[in-house]
């Protein structure tokens, strides 16, 4: 009987650290230090298309072998489309001072603009660079000049920072991609 309680004091333990909450880091808004002018008073940010993996709540890194791997402790605080999204749309209103909002659409007149951002990558990699690429598209309302662009955009992290590093990472690539829309495909 005394063989089997530190048995039974060791599963007991392994299940209860099995059933243990992941922890869940939200992504910090970094500083906006300039202001851009894009031709539009009004833009909705529709859709934002995430990866699978840029998609799930885990938090992915790529290892050196270019592995995207998880490890189920560490969890994205909100949805990644709908906080990207999110992100986007107050990263493109604090810069330009445009009346911007992710979809759907707030208010009764209709937006001068509409986004939609496909991401082809947005992850941590283990280079100490956070890397997000794709394609925006613009939408006119008016029958203007509709547009379309790509991004290939990356800002460095330090990997032994953990999910906390990565978070801020993405805060930041969020910020530098809406200003390359600004003023790329906003004007």
């Amino acid at each position: 009987m005394t063989l089997l309680k530190p048995a039974l004091i060791g599963m007991t333990l392994a299940l209860a650290a099995c059933g243990a909450a992941p922890d869940r880091y939200a992504v910090a808004t970094p500083e906006v230090t300039e202001k851009l002018r894009i031709g539009f008073r009004s833009v909705e940010v529709r859709e934002v298309s995430l990866p699978s993996y840029a998609a799930a709540d885990e938090i992915a890194v790529e290892d050196a072998s270019g592995k995207l791997v998880t490890d189920g402790t560490a969890l994205w605080a909100d949805s990644p489309e709908r906080a990207v999204a999110l992100d986007l749309a107050r990263n493109l209103s604090r810069l330009t001072g445009a009346r911007v909002a992710s979809a759907p659409w707030p208010f009764e007149a209709f937006p001068d603009a509409r986004l939609e951002t496909r991401f082809e990558s947005l992850v941590a990699g283990a280079d100490g660079q956070f890397r997000a690429s794709g394609q925006y598209f613009v939408g006119v309302s008016d029958g203007g000049r509709e547009r379309s662009g790509l991004f290939d955009l990356a800002v460095p992290f330090d990997p032994a920072g953990g999910p906390q590093a990565i978070a801020r990472a993405r805060g930041q690539v969020i910020l530098d991609l809406a200003s390359h829309i600004a003023r790329n495909g906003l004007r």
